[in-house]
């Protein structure tokens, strides 16, 4: 580890290495929150846990403008100020190594600048910095709440992640979530939305002339959705895309399959709902559509939102991202930034870079220093 770094820094990367050697699959995160919250009592902190997911608050110590000082409102962490509320939050779980790794996923390795291991850029890096961030300014006067979360099961977006912690939560006005983005603001993201389709036909022998093939039938609604454009795009999130990537059919060579199914992934830009698309298809398609949830929507903050300003006078650079994170759970307003490269994520020897922690912990404090 490079001698210069911060000493924030350095308890970040000394954190990750552990949580890196201990394996935190989505829905076998126990060890690794663990890990976490034995840190956070060590560090002083009272963290809350709910299942895998653990978090705490800092209240304001100055009032927010035009506030009562002696004001307070009750929620289920106990007393917060009267500001506004802000979430820092990161996920602790890992998707299943892939095959290809030349260090071992699970051990922490060195070389130069970065740190190898699983789950050390989506998204160990930016867990660490935003924890510490959290230390750094919970006793530092400041107009608005602070809340630190780590979260499970993001990757399979499970429902015993995020979405059962928010209702234990005071009124969230605003997220950061520490997804790696080379620390520039994702204002935008894509939603995502599953759909299994099943196209009926009727079983005969392959040897003479009957039956009614289901793969002729898939075959033309997979046709359909190959060619398909939805019309409204925009410069963020461009167009909807829906990609057939599953379909299984037949028994055996001689039998003529009486059911296709294929699965349709669908990421969806701001301009649509799922329910809207998934309406457009039931219309368009003959096979029968079942989506697995609509839950996962697309995302956007308004880019003249203050902590979007607030990175465009920091010269960073507002986009949006096609992948999905716990944003799309978020009923309020929020961003990713956080250190690290999306490109590096659910890939073999993954990494994340010292020098890349090191500066999103200056640049987290200094935005919410500012803010």
């Amino acid at each position: 580890m490079e001698n210069n770094c911060s000493e924030q820094t350095k308890e970040a990367v000394e954190l990750l290495k552990k949580l890196i050697a201990t394996p935190s699959v989505s829905r076998d995160e126990k060890a690794a929150a663990d890990v976490l919250e034995a840190y956070m009592k060590e560090k002083g902190l009272n963290p809350q846990r709910h299942g895998n997911n653990v978090w705490c608050a800092s209240p304001p110590l100055i009032p927010p403008r035009g506030e009562d000082p002696s004001g307070r409102l009750s929620s289920p962490l106990g007393e917060v100020g009267r500001g506004p509320t802000i979430l820092l939050n990161a996920h602790i779980d890992t998707v299943k190594p892939v095959a290809g790794w030349q260090h071992a996923p699970f051990t922490p390795t060195f070389e130069g600048d970065k740190l190898y291991g699983l789950g050390s850029n989506d998204c160990g890096g930016g867990l660490m910095a935003l924890l510490q961030v959290f230390m750094l300014l919970k006793d530092k006067p400041k107009p608005y709440n602070l809340i630190y979360l780590a979260s499970c099961e993001e990757e399979v977006s499970g429902k015993n992640g995020i979405e059962s912690v928010l209702p234990l939560l005071p009124k969230i006005d605003f997220a950061i979530v520490g997804e790696p983005t080379g620390m520039q603001p994702a204002i935008a993201e894509k939603g995502l939305m599953v759909i299994d389709a099943t196209a009926h036909g009727k079983a005969g022998h392959a040897a003479r002339n009957e039956g009614d093939n289901a793969i002729y039938h898939a075959m033309k609604d997979i046709q359909w959705l190959s060619e398909w454009k939805f019309p409204k795009q925009t410069d963020l999130l461009g167009p909807v895309k829906n990609t057939v990537t599953i379909v299984n059919a037949g028994t055996q060579h001689n039998v003529i399959p009486d059911t296709c199914t294929f699965t349709i992934d669908v990421r969806s830009n701001e301009c649509y709902t799922n329910e809207e698309i998934f309406a457009f298809f039931q219309e368009h398609l003959t096979s029968d559509l079942k989506a697995r949830s609509f839950r996962l929507s697309s995302s956007k903050i308004d880019v003249e939102h203050p902590f979007v300003q607030a990175c465009i006078k920091e010269g960073l650079k507002p986009f949006g991202s096609p992948t999905l994170s716990d944003q799309a759970l978020m009923r309020f307003p929020s961003l990713k930034l956080g250190p690290g490269d999306s490109s590096r994520s659910h890939t073999a020897d993954e990494y994340i870079k010292i020098s890349e922690i090191d500066d999103a912990i200056s640049l987290y404090t200094k935005l919410l220093s500012n803010f």
